[in-house]
């Protein structure tokens, strides 16, 4: 077997990300930030099918809508698009169901809103099986009928190669995917000559560091690039969840959305991590930002902001570099309250 190599594009130290679009940002707000982006040479965007979040059918899709009224006014070629289609489960989005055929309504549907006849990189939004994801932590073997209807790896890749073949998408990517996902995307891959995944984009903070437990080695081993999201965790790192009055999503949303980053244990790693930026002159985002583009398996950090100034302030930590001591006071406050947002 003759190993592929990678990415028809390179994968920048910072990528826009743009879930806030069509729920927390509005079109000119969005529009703001994307052009921002752009001038301060930040061209690789990150959307998906199913956004914005809080996710639901009435504004399912806006997201891509907004980027593309923006996009149609860029040179293409001068903007990396990322978008991802749905796993099973939104029954808003083809049924809640995910199928081969639905891939392909799913790309046509992204390349109408997104006003381009490609996207860069297309991703597996979460596993079309039953996996250990969004905070769950435990395996449990599917039933037999659950099994069925999975899609199979082998099938899924071989229609993203029609796609690829047809100039629909360059480059296939995963997200939320287990070790196991990664290393039987790479060898079916390799063993039916069909395109490899490039990238693959889980969570990753202070308070979510899973990604270190087995699938750093495994993503390095196959040549397969991190795009962390979520690296202030949801902004709880900001600290202002900490706060009697604070507005956000975990205030403004329904109560179940993203439990994983309001456990109690959070808010106590976080406080314990906010006295750590204090004491050594850092804001919180700095400290948070600084430490996740340290990670030497990090290869781009999503940044997603309700605000321009957020924008920039996120920007501008991603740049700070972290002392020793800093780092090693981290890992303290990691093996006290390990991976309380896992």
């Amino acid at each position: 077997m003759t190993r592929k190599t990678t990415s028809p594009f390179a994968f920048p130290k910072i990528i826009l990300g743009t879930m806030t679009f069509g729920e927390q940002n509005t079109m000119d707000e969005a529009h703001e930030q994307l052009q921002w982006a752009f001038d301060n040479d930040i061209r690789f965007i990150d959307c998906a099918e199913m956004y914005p979040v809080y996710t639901r059918p009435e504004t399912q899709g806006l997201t891509e809508r907004y980027i593309g009224e923006w996009l149609k006014h860029q040179k293409r070629d001068e903007v990396i698009v990322a978008s991802k289609v749905s796993g099973p489960g939104r029954r808003w989005i083809r049924d809640g169901k995910y199928s081969l055929d639905g891939i392909r309504r799913a790309i046509d549907e992204s390349l109408a809103r997104l006003q381009t006849d490609y996207i860069d990189l297309y991703q597996i939004h979460w596993p079309c099986r039953k996996a250990p994801i969004f905070g769950n932590t435990r395996y449990v073997p599917p039933t037999e009928e659950e099994r069925i209807a999975e899609v199979g790896i082998r099938e899924q890749l071989e229609v993203f190669k029609e796609l690829i073949d047809e100039g629909k998408i360059r480059a296939l990517g995963v997200s939320n995917e287990t070790s196991w996902g990664v290393c039987e995307f790479c060898r079916l891959a390799d063993e039916y000559d069909l395109p490899r995944i490039v990238s693959i984009q889980n969570a990753y903070s202070l308070t979510n560091r899973q990604f270190e437990q087995g699938l750093d080695e495994t993503c390095w081993n196959e040549d397969v690039a991190l795009l962390a999201y979520s690296p202030l965790a949801g902004g709880t790192l900001s600290g202002k969840y900490l706060k009697p009055g604070a507005i956000g999503r975990f205030t403004q949303f329904p109560s179940d959305y993203s439990p994983r980053y309001t456990r109690p244990s959070v808010g106590r790693a976080t406080q314990k991590y906010l006295d750590l930026a204090t004491s050594a002159g850092l804001t919180p985002i700095e400290l948070a930002l600084g430490f996740v583009s340290s990670r030497w398996f990090v290869s781009s950090t999503i940044l997603g902001a309700t605000s321009l100034e957020q924008l920039k302030a996120d920007v501008s930590a991603c740049n700070v570099v972290l002392s020793e001591e800093v780092l090693a006071r981290i890992e303290e406050i990691h093996n006290e309250i390990p991976n309380p947002a896992m």
